[in-house]
């Protein structure tokens, strides 16, 4: 249906028993959630912190004492810029200092909850896997779907899953306006928020709502994580299994930080809020284009506290190219101007010190964008007009800037605990320094607005545009080098010390320049239509004429896959198999066409096939997708780390003679067939093997139930070679929660 912008009935009783209604969930036992503890920074850290704010202080005081009057335009502004730098990391050594430990307590029965995933324009597919998750989530709620584009096959849909509709004939104040329509439909006590591409995890309602046992929380929140590790906002190294994002900062340190300081954000999704403390503040707060941020301000002014639970338990898309990651902090900052106008943060008497640091810190971020453009425009002006921003030798400057630089980095490093790279940190910073210097104007273009688009937009066409700045910093940059060069041949300006290091300076920044430029090309030079999750599945292919194979899939999406196993030889593009899945819930039957073979190199044997699904169910695609969005596997099993060690870590393991940093995964896997005495159902049961490149490296098993780890277990692994028998003591190492139920991840100890 298309709602009416009115408020209904309450909903009778025996509605919220229904299918689609609420059921009382058993009151388990268990305290309220612990009060949080604290991360400390340590003394090591403590220690480098104030060597580095003595060092900046002697090395802007030296600064501010000889100031060159013959650019004394060019000196200021160069002073300013590294000033409000400066102050830009007290300020995050502030919110950084100390963060929450939290671990949450059992729910409360019987809560009433709703389940809002609110659309736009986003694809069908994309909504779908959303909604499965949201619906599939433990313990019990309604979901509901608030799509502002009133579309007929998103009501088809939500009525196909079972999820209740509201569909807006006038989509006014955005997405607030779309949720505080939702919330006259809705009288449950609690409402969890979810983006159209946030697959939740199947226990986001069970770890979150036991905060909630406390009266005095209004929110809670959780990371907004993302699955496309091939993004505009990732960097992967392979070789050291990192994968580490933009956000990975913000989300895993300085959120614990503001929770800390009683000032965590609410985010634009993956969060639960208390419907009393919404009705309090007036509903979600539609006045600005940062929602999100601007209720969260709201509700620690009325009084009520934030949790972050800071475990990652949805999964949504990160910008795929450059112009949505532009776009999305153009319109943060934006929102981030306007609710700085309008609540008129540090004079305000309802927030504590600590909350009005934070959230100045937090608004504050976007005037970094003119800061950045000063230092990106200094070397030019230097080498173009002759003249130093120093009255100084250049020994002298470097005697006093490079040890307070490197302490600087160094201390981002480590207060960032490992998530703070310093050079994909300076290269975001490059990124974004544009859509801040746009996004500041929200201070005098109160009714600005930037339109939220799919996070997968970004075409070439689009890119070029928001780019132009850092195309702008690069040709500029690398014109006056040589004039530089020319000006210095032919008047001796500037001076030789000064000129190198102009010269080193604008080589720098415009290499920096050219790296975010060259990421988001290489990005727009080729893009999938669906992401592939690199997620090892076991699998029984039928080919016609031919044997069963039990092979691996990899390169995963519900359109199509990767198989590999002893495949016959010359398989015909276009060709149909069949075969079947083996997930957590149980075996999954599919069909497929092959689109091509994969060779050990030209001419060589095939170890695999490319292909396409030939689904002959909506339901077994959605099984599949329920399987791939809304939980960790890729990280978890392919042992991928965003944290890297930090220079202190790198440095006590140097010396107690480790490795510091990097983890050793599978090279690639293999199919397991074994018996389990314990099961129920008679084996073989399948289950898959790291093959690590060293038989010196332990392999890791998973299955998909429960192994006894008191008994010997025998194993024979599947290769295009023939089968291998491995035996041995499985040790437990962790289980991973999947929809359906967790796999189990062992090591083999022979």
């Amino acid at each position: 249906m298309t709602a009416p912008e009115r408020r209904p009935p309450s909903l009778a009783p025996e509605a919220r028993t229904s299918v689609l209604g609420l059921r009382k969930a058993p009151d388990p036992e268990g305290p309220p959630p612990a009060r949080p503890v604290s991360e400390g920074p340590g003394a090591a850290r403590a220690l480098l912190a104030a060597a580095f704010v003595a060092a900046a202080v002697w090395y802007l005081a030296w600064r501010a004492r000889t100031l060159n009057p013959e650019a004394l335009g060019l000196s200021l502004a160069i002073l300013a810029a590294e000033v409000f730098l400066f102050g830009g990391a007290l300020l995050r050594l502030f919110v950084a200092w100390r963060l929450t430990v939290r671990a949450p307590a059992a729910p409360e029965g019987g809560l009433a909850v709703d389940v809002f995933v609110t659309t736009a324009d986003e694809p069908v597919e994309t909504v779908r896997r959303t909604l499965l998750a949201a619906r599939n989530m433990e313990y019990a709620h309604r979901t509901w779907l608030l799509d502002d584009g009133n579309r007929p096959e998103m009501r088809r849909l939500a009525l196909s899953l079972r999820c209740r509709y509201i569909g807006r004939r006038e989509p006014v104040r955005g997405r607030a306006g779309s949720l505080n329509n939702a919330l006259k439909f809705s009288d449950a006590e609690l409402v969890a928020l979810f983006a159209a591409d946030h697959a939740p995890a199947r226990r986001f309602l069970v770890e979150t709502l036991g905060y909630f046992r406390d009266a005095g929380v209004g929110f809670v929140q959780t990371p907004l994580d993302s699955y496309n590790l091939d993004s505009f906002a990732h960097r992967r190294e392979p070789a050291r299994r990192l994968a580490w994002n933009d956000g990975s900062l913000f989300f895993r340190v300085l959120q614990r930080g503001r929770d800390w300081r009683g000032a965590a954000l609410l985010c634009a999704s993956c969060a639960v809020v208390r419907r009393a403390a919404l009705d309090q503040v007036g509903g979600f707060a539609a006045s600005t284009s940062a929602e999100a941020l601007h209720t969260s301000l709201k509700l620690h002014k009325r009084g009520y506290r934030s949790v972050y639970h800071a475990r990652s338990l949805a999964f949504g898309l990160a910008p795929a190219g450059a112009a949505a990651f532009v776009r999305g902090h153009m319109r943060r900052g934006l929102g981030a101007m306007q609710v700085w106008r309008r609540e008129r943060i540090l004079a305000s008497r309802r927030l504590s010190a600590a909350q009005k640091l934070c959230y100045f810190a937090h608004a504050a971020a976007s005037f970094g964008g003119w800061a950045k453009a000063v230092l990106y425009a200094a070397p030019a002006a230097v080498l173009v007009s002759g003249s130093a921003p120093f009255a100084a030798p250049a020994e002298a400057f470097l005697l006093r800037f490079v040890p307070c630089y490197l302490l600087g980095c160094w201390m981002l490093a480590e207060l960032g605990r490992g998530y703070a790279r310093t050079l994909a940190v300076a290269q975001y910073g490059m990124a974004k320094f544009g859509a801040e210097l746009w996004a500041t104007g929200g201070l005098v273009r109160p009714r600005a607005r930037v339109r939220a688009t799919a996070a997968q937009d970004g075409e070439p066409r689009s890119t070029h545009r928001y780019l132009a700045p850092q195309w702008c910093v690069l040709l500029v940059n690398a014109a006056a080098i040589p004039a530089g060069l020319a000006l210095h041949a032919r008047a001796a300006l500037p001076p030789v010390g000064t000129l190198a290091l102009g010269v080193l300076w604008a080589l720098a920044t415009a290499a920096l320049a050219a790296a975010v430029i060259a990421h988001a090309r290489r990005l727009d030079g080729y893009r999938r239509h669906e992401y592939r999750f690199p997620i090892p599945v076991p699998a029984r292919m039928r080919f016609e004429g031919e044997d069963p194979v039990l092979g691996i899939f990899d390169d995963v999406s519900s359109s199509g896959f990767r198989f590999y196993g002893a495949i016959p030889p010359h398989l015909a593009a276009g060709r149909r198999v069949e075969g079947e899945l083996f997930l957590p819930s149980g075996r999954l039957a599919f069909g497929a066409h092959v689109r091509s073979e994969i060779r050990d190199s030209p001419g060589g044997r095939a170890k695999g096939i490319r292909c396409s699904f030939a689904w002959a169910d909506e339901s077994d695609r959605d099984r599949l997708d329920a399987h791939l969005y809304g939980s960790d596997l890729q990280v978890e099993l392919n042992e991928l780390d965003e944290r890297g060690p930090t220079p202190l870590a790198w440095l006590a393991a140097a010396l107690g003679g480790r490795r510091a940093g990097g983890r050793i995964a599978a090279v690639h896997w293999a199919p397991v067939l074994y018996h389990d005495p314990a099961a129920r159902v008679p084996g073989p049961h399948v289950a898959f093997v790291s093959v690590p490149e060293s038989d010196a490296v332990p392999r890791t098993l998973v299955t998909l139930r429960p192994l006894d780890a008191r008994a010997e277990v025998r194993l024979r692994m599947v290769t295009r070679a023939g089968s291998r028998r491995l035996d041995g003591l499985p040790v437990p190492l962790r289980n991973v929660d999947t929809s359906a139920s967790p796999v189990y991840l062992y090591q083999r100890v022979a």
